[in-house]
C-alpha cells in the first residue's frame, strides 16, 4: 500500500513538472464570457514582455473572434499613490491563436514595475448586436523581473561618493615622479644656460686682458 502511494505521487510530481498548469481566469459581463491569460505562466515580471489574451465567448459558447468585436483593453497601476489615474498603457490587440482557440483579441505588454495591475477589456460588436457591449476586469500581480534595477541603500551610496571624490583627488594631484620627470629637463637646460653665459664671459674677460 505505501509503495502504491508513493509511486502515485512521484506520478503526480513528474507530471507537474513536466507537464505544468496552465491557470486561466474566466469571467462574465452581459451575455459575453473571456477567458483570460497572460504569459508566463500567470507570472508576468517588471521590465519583461509579457502576453495576455482573451478567449471571449457569447452565450451559448459561440466564440467572438477580434475581427467581430472591436475591443478596447487599458492597463492601471492599483498602487496607492496611482489609484485613480489615467491608464499606464493602452496596448493594441491584435488577433492571435492561443491553444484551441483561434484569432482571439491578444496584446504584448511591459509592466515597467513590480506591484498590482488591473487590465480592463471593454468591446462593442462591429456589426449588429451579436452581443451586448461589456468590461471585463482583471487583476494581475507583477513579481520583480531580472532587468529592474536596483536601488543602493544610503551607505553603498555615501561609500561610493567616498570613493569618488578620493579617485578625483589622485588624478588631480600630481605625483613625485610626475614632478621630476617635468622639472628634471628644465633643471638641465638651465644648467646648459649658466655653462654657456660663464664660458662666454670668461672668454670676454681673457680677450679684454
Amino acid at each position: 500500500m505505501r509503495s502504491h502511494i508513493s509511486s502515485t505521487e512521484n506520478s503526480a510530481l513528474t507530471t507537474q513538472q513536466y507537464f505544468p498548469i496552465i491557470s486561466h481566469n474566466i469571467k462574465t459581463s452581459a451575455d459575453v464570457g473571456a477567458t483570460f491569460h497572460i504569459e508566463p505562466n500567470h507570472n508576468p515580471r517588471a521590465r519583461e514582455p509579457a502576453l495576455a489574451w482573451f478567449a471571449l465567448t457569447r452565450q451559448g459558447g459561440q466564440l467572438i473572434p477580434l475581427d467581430q468585436c472591436d475591443c478596447q483593453l487599458a492597463v492601471y497601476s492599483k498602487s496607492s499613490s496611482e489609484l485613480g489615474s489615467s491608464p499606464i498603457l493602452e496596448p493594441q490587440l491584435k488577433a492571435i491563436s492561443a491553444e484551441q482557440y483561434q484569432g482571439i483579441p491578444g496584446a504584448d505588454l511591459v509592466f515597467p514595475k513590480a506591484g498590482v495591475y488591473e487590465l480592463v477589456l471593454s468591446g462593442t460588436p462591429k456589426s449588429g448586436d451579436s452581443f451586448k457591449p461589456f468590461e471585463i476586469k482583471y487583476d494581475v500581480t507583477v513579481t520583480p523581473g531580472k532587468k529592474t534595477a536596483t536601488v543602493p541603500s544610503p551607505a553603498t551610496e555615501h561609500r561610493f561618493n567616498q570613493q569618488s571624490e578620493s579617485f578625483s583627488e589622485e588624478d588631480t594631484a600630481p605625483s613625485e615622479p610626475q614632478l621630476l620627470q617635468w622639472w628634471l629637463p628644465v633643471g638641465i637646460f638651465a644648467l646648459v644656460i649658466l655653462g654657456i653665459a660663464s664660458v662666454l664671459l670668461w672668454k670676454k674677460a681673457t680677450g679684454k686682458r
